[in-house]
């Protein structure tokens, strides 16, 4: 409401004073008057405008300072969780990293018991076939060859 009072004032005109036709010395002090007068008001417009603009940046700085505040909370806040999900993503990639390391050990032992599992077959292939060579020796008897090659 103060601003329409004094946006008023200001876009009123001032009046000057109307010098009276009385004596010389009258009309110079009313003219003193009607300037200081004028001048008081001026001064007191002058006073009121900067009290105005002080308070507009003391309010724009303060608001300019909350946003400021609110802006660091939230980046804090986001780089706690970005924080904690690293943590989970490491602390999931070190579980997984064990898992694998387990299945490659699983594999690398199922592949030893495989490769002893053939060794041993051969092992008895040979044996079989040494008894069978020793067995047509002491008989005489030649195999008969299982390849229809020859």
């Amino acid at each position: 409401m103060s601003y329409i009072l004094i946006s008023e004032l200001v876009a009123e005109p001032i009046e000057e004073p109307t010098p009276k036709k009385s004596s010389s010395g009258s009309i110079d002090r009313d003219v003193k008057l009607a300037d200081l007068e004028k001048e008081k008001k001026t001064s007191f417009i002058k006073a009121w405008e900067e009290s105005e603009k002080t308070k507009a940046e003391n309010k724009a700085q303060k608001k300019v300072s909350d946003v400021l505040a609110w802006e660091n909370s939230q980046k804090a806040a986001i780089e706690a969780r970005l924080r904690k999900i690293e943590e989970k993503l490491e602390k999931k990639k070190a579980e997984y990293g064990e898992k694998m390391k387990n299945k490659v050990a699983a594999i690398h032992k199922q592949a030893e018991e495989k490769r002893a599992m053939v060794e041993a077959k051969r092992g008895e292939e040979l044996l079989k076939a040494e008894e069978m060579a020793a067995k047509y020796r002491a008989t005489g008897i030649v195999p008969k060859a299982t390849c229809g090659c020859f």
